[in-house]
């Protein structure tokens, strides 16, 4: 196997423009050479910890320069970048560090509405295999909030700017992004280093991207999931690209970023282009925020056709869409440079994939006709190796002619573009967020209040879809449904609780006891 490493993309773009901006976050500006640099002392940390090649590192951060840099330097070390949502919990990460065999965790410490670092450190101490932990603080020189755990500003201080980058086979496993299935247990899917090295380089082909015409990305999309982390943060390294990184997403502080570094890069989930539109009032100069703005890309769930027109008639560019996984690096299919678009489309599929419609009962490839709805396989460079110690879900959905089933099911029109029809899995997708309803309904009958649960989407202006639990009580129960929401909040990641209850007598069932969700939503 040819010798590879994803940091590869970083150290390129470091030599060949040293002093070009790399990253933008309020005021202060990281060049390629300084962002390249900071990776190296996590590598030399890393190692100094005795960390090998192969072992899995966790990160827990916001969009933060610090995630950029220690996703390299894990990388740098021959590691494996495990990325974590800040918004889970200390038994959810526990759970996350001991499925992926994750030795070490940096965590951001967080802020009092969102406490991500006491949540990463309780999860820590829960976890079985490790034995490393260090706390990202806003000033690195700051003291550890935490007692007893050491700031990653006073680990690195004295490290040397110059490593060696280990050598790592581009077949390697890089990155676990961890998803979720019908089992409700989140499963680590492993990408290798070529995955998402050549879903990065999709940027000529899918947005025109040019090193020597460098874009300006807003990073609003979370960087712990692969849309930004390929799209934004990847793409722009293999394009010596800047990024400029807002830890939390509100329409006011995109416009104003945007209009600060004349961004002409940006991607999000149609929640996020709902809010910006809905936020163009009089105060905001449209015109010099279009004058810069040329590539607009949508992912996570399907664009409304009034959004895609509203864009289009305010900044003068047609939204592209795209559909991914997290198994495919995440880039399958996309809206094709310069074409119209085609609302509710996801598009053809790209350069070095094969896309087709099979049996949702079945691995055989369906004949087609325009109203042909199947469930869409994948077959290329995209593709990942596997869930993570779990042989039996692989097999599920990964043949081994290279063939992956995704669960989505689709009809395609005589050009070759897709259009999602439906979830085989009961997946829900709440303001991009992927929510599965078995997670859900495991946790819910973790109460000793709930007999049965079982959780649906619902449509929902502003997200796409609610989250809704449908719950029996055990006999003589005195909870309410106001209770077991608030019970749901403390339990699970804020995207995943759900914001309706409702308390029934019964669930709609089969002969064999399977809940008929179909019936309920």
């Amino acid at each position: 196997m040819p010798a590879y490493n994803l940091a590869a993309l970083l150290e390129g773009s470091a030599a060949k423009h040293p002093r070009r901006t790399a990253i933008v976050i309020g005021d202060t500006r990281l060049s390629y050479a300084e962002v390249n640099g900071a990776a190296n002392q996590v590598a030399d940390l890393l190692v100094s910890r005795g960390i090998r090649p192969g072992d899995k590192v966790a990160l827990m951060l916001p969009n933060l320069p610090q995630f950029t840099i220690i996703y390299n330097g894990i990388l740098k070390a021959g590691a494996v970048v495990v990325p974590l949502n800040v918004l889970l919990k200390a038994r959810e990460v526990a759970y996350h560090l001991d499925d992926s065999d994750a030795v070490a965790l940096f965590a951001f410490e967080g802020s009092p509405e969102l406490p991500v670092g006491k949540e990463a450190y309780d999860g820590f101490r829960g976890a079985a295999g490790a034995r490393e932990f260090f706390v990202v603080t806003a000033d690195p020189a700051a003291a550890s909030p935490l007692v007893g755990t050491e700031t990653f500003g006073a680990a690195v201080a004295n490290r040397s700017l110059d490593f060696e980058t280990v050598r790592t086979d581009e077949d390697d496993t890089a990155v676990i992004l961890y998803t979720s299935g019908t089992t409700g247990r989140p499963k680590g899917a492993e990408l290798r280093h070529r995955n998402m090295r050549d879903n990065a380089l999709t940027g000529t082909e899918l947005f025109d991207a040019d090193e020597h015409r460098p874009d300006t990305y807003l990073c609003v999309l979370p960087l712990f999931h692969s849309f930004g982390q390929t799209v934004i943060q990847n793409g722009a390294a293999a394009y010596a690209g800047t990024v400029v990184m807002l830890p939390r997403f509100t329409p006011e502080a995109a416009l104003a970023a945007m209009l600060k570094e004349s961004v002409t890069f940006f991607a999000g989930v149609p929640t996020m282009y709902w809010a910006l539109l809905g936020s163009l009032d009089g105060t905001v100069d449209v015109a010099a925020l279009a004058e810069h703005l040329r590539m607009a890309v949508a992912g996570g769930s399907a664009l409304p056709v009034e959004i895609h027109r509203d864009f289009e008639r305010r900044f003068g560019i047609v939204i592209s869409e795209g559909y991914g996984l997290s198994e495919t690096s995440p880039i399958a299919a996309f809206k094709p440079l310069g074409a119209p678009a085609r609302p509710g489309s996801i598009g053809t599929r790209i350069s070095g994939t094969e896309l087709r419609l099979v049996n949702p009962s079945s691995w055989r490839e369906m004949e087609w006709t325009p109203d042909a709805i199947g469930e869409i396989a994948i077959r290329g460079h995209n593709v990942f190796k596997g869930y993570y110690n779990r042989p039996e879900a692989t097999a599920e959905v990964l043949g081994d002619d290279g063939w992956f089933r995704t669960g989505d099911l689709a009809r395609r029109d005589e050009e070759g573009w897709y259009y999602i029809v439906d979830r085989a899995k009961d997946l829900v997708i709440r303001g991009g967020f992927n929510v599965y309803p078995r997670e859900i309904e495991e946790v819910l009958l973790t109460h000793p209040a709930v007999s049965l649960a079982a959780v649906i989407g619902v449509p929902h202006s502003r997200h796409g879809e609610e989250i809704k639990a449908l719950v029996v009580l055990e006999k003589g129960a005195g909870i309410t449904a106001e209770d077991l929401v608030a019970w749901s909040r403390k339990q699970m990641a804020a995207y995943k609780y759900p914001r309706i209850v409702e308390i029934v007598a019964s669930l709609p069932m089969t002969a064999t006891g399977k809940i008929l969700k179909r019936e309920l939503r």
